[in-house]
């Protein structure tokens, strides 16, 4: 087992931050043409477009950024707690008791909100592997190299299913709100425990990460920062590339052979560029001046639950056939642009939130359940 003491530092640091609140944008990118009926509805040029910036992006690779920094944060969480002389026994009952509690809030976010949710399969995953964040680093890498086989070869299976005719979930909406909260409970346990799978490689390599504060102390690493940054987002953009073509219809549907090493080579290196573009953010919290922009887009990152709520919200509020029913008014570019207004506004939000002094309410709940024992 190792330890995690080190010096607690006075200020919060930038980078992790920072990270979590690009993210959003990310996964605000990756979900909002989910819920648009056609995806060919708008300029042809700009929807093609739209598709690659997607594929390359955030398909299957937001999310591994997201759960990066989730294993992050976890040592942090840790560090805290054993810094102020609290055993590691009791770090690890509180932390699967925070694993609970985001399994509940996932539940929630899935049935009240939209069916696609990645908080739950964090505190699934959480629960069984919380001895790992005291884990040695061998065991780490060991676990994480295993488990990308079976989580690449799940991802691809996905893709390939998708590569033909995209299902969206504008196609299983329900008319009415009480059809829609029943409509997700049959199928919520087998997807979210088959899901927990795909996030643990890139959750354990940011245990890792943690472990030497790549992002805490982005300053004093920034030659291995670098490499990161530079040959995972190189490796991910030629590895994801034929599929991004492929969705934007660049070329027909291949074989199956094609089609499944397509989809490989995109879900594979999407771990890659998930946690190279944590890496690239760090590299430029070292060089940043804290401005207004930096400070708001902190303030997402310190709130990255509240709001990634707040977007499930949103897709409810704008897309379904209860509320205002926008699911078969634009196509897929005017979907993301609708994502980066929400991400915009997020920032507003947040930033507004951060000056008068208030906490995220999702991070204020999850803290009260997770310390409450």
């Amino acid at each position: 087992m190792v330890a995690l003491i080190t010096p607690v530092q006075t200020a919060r640091s930038l980078a992790p931050d920072l990270a979590r609140g690009i993210m959003l944008l990310l996964i605000a990118l990756s979900h909002a043409p989910a819920f648009v009926d056609d995806w060919n509805t708008g300029p042809p040029a700009l929807d093609a477009a739209a598709k690659i910036v997607k594929s390359l992006l955030a398909d299957n690779q937001a999310r591994n950024m997201f759960v990066f920094l989730f294993g992050y944060g976890l040592v942090q969480l840790a560090r805290r707690q054993e810094a102020r002389g609290v055993d590691w026994t009791s770090v690890k009952k509180m932390l699967r008791r925070r694993a609970f509690w985001l399994v509940v809030i996932g539940f929630a976010n899935a049935v009240i909100f939209v069916p696609i949710d990645i908080v739950a399969v964090y505190g699934a995953t959480l629960l069984v592997l919380a001895p790992l964040v005291r884990a040695g680093e061998t065991v780490l890498w060991r676990t994480s190299a295993l488990t990308l086989v079976p989580a690449t070869l799940l991802m691809a299976w996905q893709s390939v299913a998708a590569q033909g005719d995209p299902a969206t979930i504008a196609e299983i909406m329900e008319p009415t709100l009480a059809a829609h909260l029943v409509a997700g409970l049959p199928s919520w346990p087998a997807n979210t425990l088959v899901s927990t799978v795909i996030v643990v490689p890139a959750m354990l390599v940011g245990i890792l990460a943690a472990r030497r504060r790549l992002l805490d102390e982005p300053e004093r690493h920034l030659p291995l920062l670098r490499r990161i940054a530079v040959i995972g987002i190189g490796v991910a953009l030629i590895g994801r590339l034929p599929a991004a073509l492929l969705a934007a219809g660049a070329w027909a549907t291949p074989s199956a052979p094609v089609g499944w090493t397509v989809a490989i080579a995109h879900d594979l290196t999407g771990y890659a560029g998930g946690i190279a573009m944590a890496a690239a953010v760090g590299l430029a919290a070292a060089r940043m001046r804290r401005g207004r922009l930096a400070n708001a887009l902190a303030a997402l990152g310190q709130r990255s639950l509240t709001f990634y709520l707040f977007q499930a919200l949103v897709w409810v509020v704008l897309f379904y056939p209860f509320t205002l029913s926008l699911h078969d008014d634009m196509g897929f570019a005017a979907s993301l642009a609708i994502a980066v207004g929400v991400w915009l506004l997020s920032i507003a939000l947040a930033a507004w939130m951060h000056a008068a002094g208030h906490r995220g309410p999702a991070e204020i709940v999850l803290r009260r359940l997770t310390y409450r024992g």
